[in-house]
């Protein structure tokens, strides 16, 4: 018999691989940057959206002109792009 039944196993907190040595272990998962899921949205083409910038505060000294521009959402740039998909890994 063995020493731990894999139930008991998670309840002493032994890995389930210390148990079923003979057990193929997966290289673990990447994981999206909670940052980035909050902040940006794929669009079906592969772009990502996000809000437009500059809306926070201060609309006083902002131009009617800029704040009419800057209503919804935005594409972002490829070289931003690029560097928001390394944070999103699995909503390409």
């Amino acid at each position: 018999m063995a020493l731990f039944t894999t139930r008991a196993a998670g309840r002493y907190g032994i890995a389930e691989s210390r148990v079923h040595p003979e057990k193929e272990t997966k290289m673990p998962k990447m994981k999206t940057k909670s940052s980035a899921k909050k902040r940006f949205s794929m669009t079906a083409t592969g772009k990502v959206k996000a809000g437009q910038a500059g809306k926070r505060h201060g609309m006083i000294k902002r131009t009617t002109k800029f704040i009419r521009d800057a209503r919804g959402t935005t594409i972002l740039s490829e070289p931003d792009a690029r560097i928001v998909k390394k944070y999103m890994p699995y909503d390409r």
